[in-house]
């Protein structure tokens, strides 16, 4: 059985125990939503995408009508590998020059690789987003193994240096110290109040990006600065 057999198998099999989750529901059901969600073939880069918005509103409601905790649940087994209970890292789509105009680049400090669950001082990698209105590229996976002996301040630089090709960080918690040295960067922090899924973070920024994107969001995309003025009045009435 070739390794790509194995996938697919392995796949239709967490398919399956994420259908038992929900209530009324079958494999055949779970795979028709799937698909309205991501399109054929499912793969794991597909299955990763994957939030709960859309699990939601695919299949036109299928699942509307299902408790919150049940579809994150069926979310969760989709994402683990049954075999050794780790979540997949999603694959990695190169981004060449020129490509995705109007995106912007974004670091999520992750110690899962699924959730914004990261102190920026702390957190084991930087996952590295390209989005925009209507596309999301993971470009790039950044662990955070910094030198040893160097002290606090040198670490937050590094850690500053190494996601400064992006416009925007979302992460757990920030120190102030650090924070400085992003915001120095160009680079504009987002500190969350919760964890929160790397998928909802990227539906709520294409939301932003395709209806009226803050100044900020809009300068950072290269929209011209008669149009950004254009945003601001429309953000303040």
């Amino acid at each position: 059985m070739s390794s790509q057999d194995i996938m697919l198998r392995e796949l239709a099999l967490r398919i399956g125990l994420a259908a038992h989750a929900l209530p009324d529901t079958d494999a055949r059901r779970l795979f028709t939503v799937l698909t309205d969600c991501v399109s054929l073939p499912i793969t794991e880069a597909k299955i990763s995408s994957i939030n709960l918005k859309m699990l939601k509103t695919a299949q036109q409601g299928e699942f509307s009508t299902i408790d919150d905790a049940l579809l994150r649940k069926a979310l969760h087994i989709l994402k683990t590998n049954v075999e050794t209970g780790e979540i997949p890292k999603p694959e990695i789509l190169r981004l060449a020059e020129g490509e995705m105009p109007g995106s912007v680049r974004i670091a999520c400090a992750s110690n899962d690789a699924i959730n914004v669950d990261g102190h920026f001082g702390s957190c084991t990698q930087f996952m590295i987003y390209q989005v925009s209105a209507d596309e999301t590229r993971l470009i790039d996976i950044r662990p955070t193994n910094s030198l040893d002996g160097l002290d606090m301040e040198d670490k937050n630089r590094y850690r500053a240096e190494l996601i400064q090709d992006c416009q925007v960080i979302y992460m757990a918690s920030v120190g102030g110290p650090a924070a400085a040295k992003i915001v120095k960067l160009g680079i504009h922090p987002m500190k969350l109040p919760d964890v929160e899924p790397i998928t909802d973070i990227i539906d709520q920024l294409q939301t932003v990006i395709a209806g009226t994107p803050p100044p900020w969001l809009a300068k950072v995309m290269g929209i011209e600065a008669t149009n950004r003025f254009r945003f601001e009045r429309e953000a303040t009435g």
